[in-house]
């Protein structure tokens, strides 16, 4: 397989720049393989999926994980990526090519400062902040921004309006620098229209990673290393999946995140066991799942990991089909954008 595989036109005005109001009112293409594509909104999801199926979403929390640090007179931009164990911070850095262990960095008057631990190269440094839990809260609230994907036109910056858009009504564990969009389409009269139609719903936390944003490098996918997030499902979540596949009942994830993890902790039997720890997941075309059967998931990037992981779920075709069909039918893309409902090829 090659990059240029997953390649496609889209026109700029079909990326969204704001969401829809209400959310639960996007538009969602519901893809089943060898089957017309059918079009419904976020909200018909109760009538879409079956009494009995289990919806597991993403709870983790954005934090303002961009800032503009200063190493002497060079200004220094970064984007948080993960906590480490032991409490560094993984991160990736823009004019990070000269920075060395021990160097320190400044965030403007603010008496937070940050010590370079290691410089690992291509941009990517760890470092180690002066201050920990609660007052890091508040450091990253006084002096950070929302790292909001550079297709978001923002001249001036991320506003207030995208600190509240820019939330899923499940977010509870901090700690994601991007958002696990599909959970953004989610309203209080969707969840309880959810639990009316029998549908069960539990969450798990995968802390998105600023790695999410970078594109495939070269043509070969092989050769394309996915950046470690951090994950936890406990073990009621992990039982509850067990039993609903044993009975028949489908698991349903709310976003890629949440798929990924989901796959990531399903052994080769799909058998799901209490897990923690960081994972970087590849899902391309040839991946046999092991747990979920249907996706719920915004539409992503061209030539993007996003676009192959949908494709091995789907199948390639379809999905081919399906992108054509809403780029035509102007369905809006990415973070901001419109749902698509993915039947898992069998």
């Amino acid at each position: 397989m090659q990059i240029s595989d997953f390649d496609f036109d889209l026109p700029r005005e079909n990326i969204a720049l704001e969401p829809a109001r209400p959310r639960d009112s996007a538009r969602l293409l519901h893809v089943t393989p060898g089957a017309p594509l059918a079009e419904a909104q976020v909200r018909d999801l109760p009538r879409l999926l079956r009494p009995g199926d289990l919806l597991i979403a993403n709870d983790t929390a954005v934090i303002r994980a961009q800032l503009a640090a200063q190493r002497g007179e060079a200004k220094i931009g970064l984007t948080l990526d993960r906590i480490l164990p032991g409490g560094d911070w993984h991160a990736l850095a823009r004019n990070a090519r000269k920075l060395k262990p021990q160097d320190i960095l400044t965030f403007g008057d603010d008496p937070v400062t940050a010590t370079i631990i290691e410089n690992e190269g291509d941009g990517a440094i760890r470092l180690r902040f002066s201050v920990e839990s609660e007052e890091f809260d508040a450091f990253l609230k006084r002096v950070g921004a929302l790292a909001l994907p550079p297709y978001i036109d923002r001249p001036f910056g991320p506003t207030a309006q995208d600190d509240v858009d820019y939330r899923t009504i499940f977010s509870r564990q901090k700690g994601a620098v991007a958002a696990p969009t599909a959970g953004l389409h989610f309203t209080p009269e969707l969840l309880a229209a959810l639990d009316e139609a029998g549908i069960q719903r539990r969450t798990l936390t995968l802390h998105v990673g600023a790695g999410t944003f970078l594109p495939v490098r070269g043509d070969d996918i092989a050769s394309h290393k996915m950046h470690a997030e951090w994950g936890e499902i406990d073990e009621e979540t992990a039982t509850i999946i067990n039993q609903t596949r044993a009975r028949g009942g489908r698991v349903v994830a709310v976003g890629t995140t949440s798929l990924r993890l989901l796959e990531s902790a399903a052994d080769e039997s799909g058998f799901v066991r209490p897990w923690r720890g960081e994972t970087a997941i590849f899902i391309k075309p040839g991946y046999q799942f092991r747990v979920v059967d249907v996706l719920m998931t915004n539409f992503h990037l061209p030539r993007s990991t996003l676009f192959m992981l949908v494709c091995a779920l789907a199948g390639t075709e379809t999905m081919r089909a399906a992108y054509a069909y809403a780029i035509a039918h102007h369905f809006r893309f990415y973070s901001y954008g419109d749902a698509c409902l993915l039947e898992r090829a069998r």
